[in-house]
């Protein structure tokens, strides 16, 4: 004759079996590819229910200006105060927004002609991936970002002419640019 188990004891299994079956899930789960984020979302169509609730939309990339250029250069904004990565078909790869120095170059066409891995900047900050590439009110104009990664500083009255950015876009754009790639500056 089987003897009859308690119910504390048929709980403690089932909790322990489902404990079980949930990490496995999980372990499974982790392995398993990862959704990404889409770019953009369509609209909703004319037959979607009109108690269907909204879908977020991703902000939008700002353009790349016109009259910017043609082929592999780096294109920066004055006004909207951003740089864009353009690859030799005219794409841009990459656009990042900037934080530019009390000094402006003038909208044109220009060179990199100096890179510097870093140094202390004309405002005191520790700076690296600096790209040179023309001068403004006898003051050198270049991208950099801080090596801290923070924001420069209110400029106190100084002539700067950093154009800052976030870390990760200095070294984006470090990686791109060499001594001699173009840059368009314009409004």
């Amino acid at each position: 004759m089987a003897a009859l188990l308690p119910s504390w004891a048929w709980v403690t299994g089932l909790t322990a079996g489902a404990t079980a079956v949930v990490v496995a899930l999980a372990v499974q789960a982790d392995h398993a590819p990862h959704p990404t984020a889409a770019t953009a979302r369509p609209g909703p169509s004319a037959s979607a229910s009109a108690h269907a609730s909204p879908t977020p939309r991703t902000p939008a990339v700002p353009a790349l200006p016109d009259a910017s250029g043609e082929g592999r250069r780096i294109v920066y904004s004055l006004g909207a105060k951003r740089v864009w990565l353009v690859d030799a078909t005219g794409r841009a790869g990459r656009t990042f927004p900037v934080w530019p120095g009390t000094v402006d170059p003038r909208p044109g066409r220009y060179s990199v002609t100096l890179r510097t891995q870093s140094l202390k900047g004309s405002d005191g900050v520790e700076i690296e991936h600096v790209m040179y590439f023309t001068k403004a009110s006898g003051v050198n104009i270049a991208f950099s970002n801080a090596l801290d990664g923070a924001s420069p500083p209110p400029a106190n009255g100084q002539k700067l002419g950093g154009i800052r950015m976030h870390k990760e876009d200095g070294a984006a754009l470090w990686a791109f640019g060499d001594q001699g790639t173009r840059v368009a500056v314009v409004n």
